[in-house]
Formats: structure tokens, sequence, C-alpha cells
């Protein structure tokens, strides 16, 4: 007998994921059994690339997906690169100059290519194996692992960014709103219509319906992000994305750095040479003025 396949475009619809909570806690060892334990080669893989994901300092925005189809996850994969592709920085190409001159053959020197831009990436995670990434994760403390582990419900997506980018990641938040905006709660008149429709009989008795395929709407929510051995919480991460550059922030603190020996100089400038002689000329006038005034004052006998 046959057997038949699914296909590898199925939808994701038909073969939903399976989500496991997270677990931080040491493995329990059985007495039993002695060795080490042996684990497949797809599960070796994705412990692997999780604990690369986990030991890079590329900031990592966990998300919860929900009736995602391979359609929709394509989609948002895309929106995704748009959005964080206004905000790459422009990389620096060095321009032919007229000293470089000819090769033997007298051709000009090939233009250098550009280094090839990151984007950030969207990877579907398996929780189970997840949480035995975190354990292992050493630069991770305990307090934030079991933060991250409660933190996750349900399916679970890992936003990979190339850096840490406030304009970029506001971007990509937005543009993830904007392809999969919130359920809206239904309405009053909605749930009664379909209270009535499920109390009303059959349009044609006795005759098989005519089925239909429901078609689900893909939800995702921010469940918080890691960024430098941090655990940020969704207000925390929003925050962060409202922050400017961080060629912007240096500029910042340089300037607030380098305000008050700017007023010092400006201070020791203004008092030096002839406008601290027209002070000096100025105190000593309004001494004797004020003398003047007190000799004048005092009654004679």
């Amino acid at each position: 007998m046959q057997t038949l396949r699914r296909p590898p475009t199925a939808s994701l619809l038909a073969a939903p994921s399976r989500g496991y909570a997270i677990s931080v806690k040491a493995p329990r060892v059985y007495e039993s059994k002695t060795g080490e334990r042996y684990y497949p080669e797809k599960k070796t893989f994705r412990y692997n690339q999780y604990a690369r994901l986990l030991q890079s300092d590329r900031p990592l925005i966990f998300l919860n997906h929900h009736k995602f189809s391979l359609k929709n996850m394509t989609l948002l994969r895309s929106a995704i690169a748009d959005a964080a592709g206004k905000y790459v920085p422009k990389p620096t190409t060095p321009e032919p100059t007229a000293a470089a001159g000819k090769d033997a053959k007298g051709k000009a020197p090939a233009a250098v290519a550009p280094a090839p831009v990151e984007l950030p990436t969207l990877t579907v995670i398996r929780t189970a194996i997840l949480g035995a990434a975190l354990r292992q994760h050493a630069p991770l403390d305990t307090a934030a692992a079991r933060a991250i582990a409660e933190a996750v419900s349900g399916g679970l997506a890992v936003l990979t960014l190339p850096e840490l980018n406030p304009p970029q990641l506001n971007a990509v938040l937005r543009a993830i709103e904007r392809a999969v905006p919130p359920p809206k709660p239904p309405t009053p008149a909605e749930i009664k219509a379909k209270e009535d429709a499920a109390k009303a009989d059959p349009p044609s008795p006795g005759k098989r319906m005519k089925r239909q395929r429901t078609v689900h709407a893909p939800e995702m929510a921010l469940l918080g992000a890691l960024i430098e051995g941090r655990v940020f919480a969704p207000p925390g991460v929003r925050d962060v994305a409202t922050l400017p550059t961080l060629q912007t922030l240096h500029a910042q603190l340089v300037g607030l750095l380098s305000a008050p020996a700017t007023q010092l100089a400006g201070v020791l400038s203004e008092a030096s040479g002839g406008k601290l002689k027209r002070t000096l000329e100025g105190l000593q006038k309004s001494l004797e003025e004020a003398a003047a005034e007190s000799g004048s004052a005092t009654p004679t006998a």
C-alpha cells in the first residue's frame, strides 16, 4: 500500500506546529540509564542553531505566532525586509582616484564591490529545544533565562537583527503591526448573528451541506527581547525602539561632556585682556562713588 506524503509547500494550517512549555530546569538523571543521551540529527541541528543565536551579540526579538500559513509567513518576511531596508546604513565604497592610474594592460582598476547588506531574519523556533539551549547558555543568567521561558506561550518565532538600530527596530515593529493587525473583538451584533446561525435549521433539510473552509486570520504578538544579555518586556522593547541611533547618542554624549569645558574656556577668554581691565576700572569707580556718597551723607559738627 502506497502512503501519501504531504508536500513541503503545504499550508501550516493543515499541520499545526505543537507548542511546548520551555523549561530551564536541569534534566532529570535516572540511575538505571547510564551514558550520554542520544539525540537525532534534526534535534542536534536545531539545538546548535538556537545556541548560536543566543551566543551571538545580536538583538533577538521574541514573537508569538498563531494560525500562520506558509503564504502569510512569506508575506510577513517580505514586509520586514522592506521596512528594515529603509534604515540600513549605506556602505562606504572607496572611490577610484587619479593617482591609482592604470595597470600594465592600460585598464583602470576594477571597482570594489560593496559588502552585502544584512537584513533581519525571522526564524520559527521549536520551544522544547530552545529550553535546552537556554539551560546551556552561559552568558545568560538564570533569572533572564527563566524570564524568557515564562514569556513564551504557543508558537514562537525569533526575529534576529544585524545590530542594535532603534529606528530600524521601530520600522520593523510597525511593519509587523500593519501586516498582522491584532484581532478585533466581536461586536454584540456579530455574536448574536453567530448564535442565531447555529440554532437555525439547515437551508436544505436531508441534503448534505457543502463544506466550507474556514479562513483563519493570523495572529502575532510581541513577547519581549534579548538585547546585550538583558531581557526586555514588550513596553521596554518599544522604549528602546524610540531611541536615536548609536551614532547620535555618541554625539550627544560627547556634547554633554565637552559643554563644561567650553563654558569655562569662554569665561576665561571673556575675563582676559582688556575686558578684565574694564571690569577692574568699573569696580574701582563704583567703590569711589560709594565712598563719596557716604562722605557727603556724614553730618558736620
